[in-house]
């Protein structure tokens, strides 16, 4: 046995805890000899924390997204509230610190900034000797995901490996691997085969429309919008797990569809996003770190609505900057957005080209030879990986 690997999320969003499977399921695909757990951190935190963290995030995503645009710029200064966050989050999370001293991992793997600062910290006080690794699952990277003790980031792009040495952080420490998804996004799949497949007419224009794993986001709005295409299309929207958003927008899109070109289906959670990409040809939504990474992956082209004020706006720069979508920011205008191209249909093709040049299907998969490289070059006599620190500047 290779030694203990525990990969750490948390439930704040879908994407942090679907990272943390991918590469979960890339260790176990490339049958190493791991022993492999997958723990979300905030299961072992007190209640009152566990909701600030998950719930009271998907309420202001809902409400008031401004808020949070505030909060990401302001916390966005390296150490600017580092001794004071720290001090919270282990005051709340000794239930999880009590599990790692117990446990006695070889490596971390953290997919959200909790669990790596909380280890950092430990680290720090030379309670835990472990090597503690950090993905970053957006296309920049915010300060509160720096941390001291931290043997290795893996990150998406290559100006986000600039911006972490700007800042202070070793060139060796730093890995682009792209945002770790599911390795099936990386399996070719026909288009008229998944369309087949779902049910989707195979020769109309077919948009895909994502609420998220937690179902947040204006999708009835985006339904109304859509419903004023000029041009037939199938739209397809994927409410998550939010129950009630898909049965508010069942009658709704019922009464659309009879004044509409367009037709309309609604499915609720689902684990077949790589077949509904590959049957789309427009990805019209929020751009999440990995729903927007599982895209790229499949050359889709994207309409960006209404991304949140903060990590989304930037993962949204990148996409427009690189060709790979275009935005929204008047709801009332997407039909004519969308109608124009799909009468450009060279533009969605180029686009389509562009966000597969971007898409990295393989990142899980890279994240994981990287590591064994690392713990190979680093290993101990009895063959599990040595236990070693190293001290980032701030």
């Amino acid at each position: 046995m290779l030694g203990r690997v525990l990969v750490l999320s948390a439930s704040a969003g879908a994407g942090h805890l679907r990272a943390a499977e991918a590469i979960e399921t890339a260790i176990r695909l490339r049958g190493l000899a791991f022993e492999v757990q997958h723990l979300d951190v905030l299961k072992y935190t007190n209640k009152v924390f566990r909701h600030f963290y998950s719930k009271a995030y998907i309420d202001l995503v809902n409400k008031a997204p401004e808020v949070l645009g505030w909060l990401y710029d302001y916390l966005d200064t390296p150490a600017k509230t580092d001794p004071i966050r720290l001090a919270f989050d282990r005051l709340n999370a000794n239930p999880f610190i009590r599990y790692l001293e117990r446990y006695q991992p070889d490596i971390t793997i953290c997919t959200h900034f909790l669990p790596a600062g909380i280890i950092s910290s430990l680290k720090g006080e030379g309670r835990v000797k472990f090597m503690n690794t950090v993905v970053v699952t957006d296309f920049d990277v915010h300060a509160m995901w720096l941390c001291r003790h931290v043997e290795q980031y893996f990150v998406a792009l290559e100006e986000t490996k600039v911006h972490l040495r700007a800042l202070g952080v070793p060139e060796l420490l730093v890995t682009i691997t792209g945002i770790p998804i599911d390795p099936i996004f990386g399996e070719q799949k026909d288009k008229r085969a998944m369309r087949c497949k779902h049910s989707l007419e195979p020769d109309r224009f077919t948009i895909l429309v994502s609420a998220g794993g937690f179902g947040v986001g204006p999708v009835g709005h985006l339904m109304q919008a859509l419903a004023q295409l000029s041009h037939p299309a199938r739209v397809v929207a994927v409410c998550g797990r939010n129950v009630t958003l898909r049965a508010d927008l069942a009658d709704a899109v019922k009464k659309l569809a009879k004044r509409s070109v367009v037709s309309f289906t609604l499915l609720g959670f689902t684990t077949d996003m790589d077949e509904l990409m590959t049957a789309a040809d427009l990805y019209v939504g929020k751009p999440g770190g990995l729903t927007t990474s599982e895209a790229l992956s499949k050359g889709l082209p994207m309409v960006v609505i209404n991304p949140i004020p903060g990590q989304e706006e930037r993962n949204s720069d990148h996409l427009l900057e690189q060709g790979a979508a275009i935005r929204c920011n008047n709801l009332p205008a997407l039909a004519y957005k969308v109608d124009r191209l799909i009468d450009t249909p060279g533009k969605l093709a180029q686009m389509g080209e562009n966000a597969r040049a971007m898409g990295k299907p393989a990142a899980a998969f890279t994240l994981v030879d990287t590591l064994v490289a690392l713990t190979g070059s680093h290993a101990g006599p009895t063959g599990r990986a040595m236990r070693y620190s190293t001290s980032q500047a701030k």
